[in-house]
């Protein structure tokens, strides 16, 4: 499967990505390269979960383009 995610970096430098579809879906690292894997099995356990908990797996996210 693929996801979206987002990835900013916080006031002490980490690193923090986060995947929109999945609620709470939340990881970081100390460099991009890190936070990237780490969000990958964040991913994986996410999905886990709710699926135990009988959970929607994802919920439907969007881009929209806005003129500045």
């Amino acid at each position: 499967m693929k996801f979206n995610v987002t990835i900013d970096r916080d006031e002490d430098g980490m690193w923090i990505v986060e995947c929109p579809s999945i609620p709470g879906c939340v990881s970081q690292g100390t460099t991009k390269e890190e936070a990237l894997t780490n969000v990958k099995e964040a991913i994986g356990l996410c999905l886990e979960v709710r699926a135990e908990k009988g959970l929607p797996l994802t919920i439907e996210t969007r881009q929209v383009e806005v003129a500045a």
